[in-house]
């Protein structure tokens, strides 16, 4: 029975024009429409959306519990997905990639996850990885790396966080000192996603001084000597694509391959995790979206004391909260994608909050859909239970807090201490104060 509520996905999305416009029955009719994605778009939008649509039930979703369950990387149909456009989506025309803004990049991810969430993560981190190379490369880099990237012949990881530093990505350890023309690297990054199958790695290390004035962007391409790879991690969710530890050891890489100046490694990661975190919370969107269209189809079918449970009006105000939830979440993400492709001031805040908030609610979406599943929510042979598994960690990823004392006088200067947490409604307004941080590094 692998896949057998997956491949019912598949059917059901593939016969919605744009994904939720099925007529359903009285008491539900208003649904579809309300939470339809394709409410305020353009014609071209709307096209290309429903090509992302269309590729998600017939390619992905019908794999997905086979992905999940055997851990396989669907190299394949990334590769068919990259024929569309979405292996450069918003990287420059004049390397391969697609040129689109931000906001068409969060439909076409919002759509590719209702198929399958883990797979669409990895690819907008791959999509994130080709952008840096396309904005801060020079004309060389551009034109040897994106075009491949933008094809998927080769695949990227975003290497950052490392063992001793996740948020405070200011005080990563791993070194690269020049010798001749070469850099040599010595260290480890943790938690990277496609680690071991990608072929090339967009690598924050430390070239200068403690603080975020020493950190530089490197590429490592796969096979050079030095570079190894950590055991493939075991996770809740995520199991289309690997995770391993990228490891370092005298890893010489060439001085050419260096992106951007020296020092200037912490603005990239910065830049490249502002579009990040509406690329993941788009994502969760597309999870929250396919539970809701799954839970409203179980409560029409499903039956308890001799009704449809979709009668149950308790349940249809459960569901209500849900849709009201998701379309919220949308909207916030769609301003903050349109501000940040405007260059807004208040555009990396506006990610920071859209990040927060959609990663919260569309977990809290696909946990309720599970719950409104009962005991069969629970049974692999449901999709919503991997919506679920898969979206868990979109509330951890992207962050990027900071905290420290001597570089924050060097960039901020009267600032004496930044300190941030992660806890409930603090979470806001010290993401705001890390935005405002953040640019006046940029």
């Amino acid at each position: 029975m692998l896949g057998t509520g997956c491949r019912r996905l598949g059917a059901s999305l593939g016969c919605l024009p744009g994904g939720l416009r099925a007529l359903v029955q009285t008491g539900h009719r208003s649904l579809s429409s309300c939470i339809d994605p394709s409410l305020g778009l353009n014609e071209e939008q709307k096209e290309f959306q429903k090509v992302a649509f269309d590729f998600a039930a017939r390619e992905m979703a019908p794999n997905m519990a086979e992905w999940d369950q055997k851990e396989l990387f669907p190299v394949d149909v990334m590769r068919k997905a990259a024929q569309l456009g979405f292996g450069g989506v918003y990287v420059q025309t004049d390397v391969g990639g697609s040129g689109l803004s931000r906001l068409d990049t969060s439909v076409i991810f919002e759509a590719l996850a209702t198929g399958c969430t883990s797979t669409t993560a990895y690819m907008s981190i791959h999509n994130m990885c080709a952008w840096m190379i396309d904005s801060f490369g020079n004309e060389e880099q551009r034109h040897k790396f994106c075009p491949p990237l933008c094809t998927m012949e080769k695949f990227a990881s975003y290497c950052l966080t490392e063992p001793g530093s996740g948020s405070d990505a200011a005080s990563l350890l791993t070194s690269a000192k020049k010798q001749g023309d070469h850099y040599i690297l010595n260290g480890s990054k943790a938690f990277i996603s496609g680690g071991g199958e990608s072929d090339i790695y967009v690598v924050m290390c430390r070239t200068g001084g403690p603080g975020p004035k020493g950190i530089s962007c490197v590429v490592v391409e796969k096979g050079t000597p030095g570079l190894s790879f950590g055991k493939k991690e075991k996770k809740v969710g995520w199991n289309s694509q690997p995770t391993r530890a990228v490891i370092f050891e005298d890893c010489a890489v060439p001085l050419a391959n260096r992106i951007g100046d020296e020092g200037q490694g912490f603005l990239i990661a910065v830049k490249g995790l502002n579009g990040g975190r509406i690329n993941i919370a788009s994502c969760s969107l597309g999870a929250a979206h396919a539970s809701v269209i799954l839970t409203r189809d179980h409560l029409k079918v499903r039956k308890q004391f001799g009704e449809p449970l979709a009668s149950n009006q308790y349940l249809q105000f459960t569901l209500a909260d849900m849709a009201t939830r998701l379309v919220a979440a949308r909207l916030m993400i769609r301003n903050a994608a349109v501000a940040l492709q405007e260059e807004r001031k208040e555009a990396v805040a506006l990610c920071s909050m859209a990040k927060l908030f959609a990663t919260d609610e569309c977990f809290a979406i696909c946990n309720q859909a599970l719950q409104m599943h009962g005991g069969y929510g629970y049974l692999k042979d449901y999709a919503v239970q991997q919506y679920m598994r898969d979206s868990r960690v979109h509330q951890i990823l992207e962050e990027l807090l900071w905290q420290g004392l001597g570089a924050q006088k060097q960039l901020q200067p009267g600032v004496q201490r930044l300190s941030f947490v992660t806890v409930g409604g603090h979470r806001i307004t010290l993401l705001l104060l890390f935005c405002r941080f953040a640019r006046t590094v940029n």
